[in-house]
């Protein structure tokens, strides 16, 4: 095969990684898939002698190094605010962000009125949404359980379920036949009920 053409195709493929990190709704994901990108199209950019390209690929692979690590590093700080169905923000945030919760939760409607709701917060930046139906005895059936895609790293859901276990809650039951979903709610702890679409957590 011709070497010209195997660098083209490699400068082809991390120009392409660059394009489709730009794509991503989670942060940490840009820079993981634009930091690979770069460093492929840095490698085209030095087998072609192109120096001046191979060193801004270099120093925004830099940038996405330090960045990752200021992710990784930075403690969240979360709050939960309990509200009511009749809650105006609420309202807002679920319409805002309703095309994306119809796509993991696409049987939720609108909460009501004897539903436990919490509005989880990080800093002073709202994150994330969480519904449930009281079923006594300190057990929940989640109707709605959503993060804002900045907050996908499962550090919000390990908040809300601590949070819940000093209310007393001892018991949460999540159903769904979404994957992406079922993945979630199997790295939270989640177990699932028999052969059902339902799923089980003890706090």
């Amino acid at each position: 095969m011709d070497m010209r053409f195997i660098l083209e195709l490699i400068g082809y493929t991390g120009s392409l990684l660059v394009i489709v990190s730009m794509l991503m709704t989670s942060v940490v994901k840009l820079r993981i898939i634009n930091t690979i990108g770069s460093v492929i199209f840095c490698g085209y950019a030095i087998a072609i002698h192109s120096y001046p390209t191979a060193a801004m690929q270099i120093c925004l692979i830099i940038i996405n190094m330090i960045n990752l690590y200021k992710l990784n590093n930075t403690k969240k700080e979360y709050s939960a605010i309990s509200t009511t169905a009749g809650d105006g923000f609420l309202a807002h945030f679920l319409f805002a962000n309703g095309t994306d919760i119809k796509i993991f939760f696409p049987n939720f409607s609108a909460p009501q009125a004897e539903d436990k709701i919490f509005i989880i917060t990080c800093g002073e930046v709202p994150a994330g949404i969480f519904i449930a139906k009281d079923e006594g005895n300190g057990v929940l059936m989640a109707k709605l359980d959503y993060t804002t895609p900045a907050y996908r790293d499962c550090s919000a859901g390990k908040f809300l379920y601590t949070h819940l276990t000093r209310l007393g809650i001892k018991k949460i039951y999540a159903e769904t036949k979404i994957p992406t979903h079922e993945k979630y709610l199997q790295k939270m702890g989640f177990s699932q009920d028999g052969d059902s679409s339902k799923f089980v957590k003890e706090l």
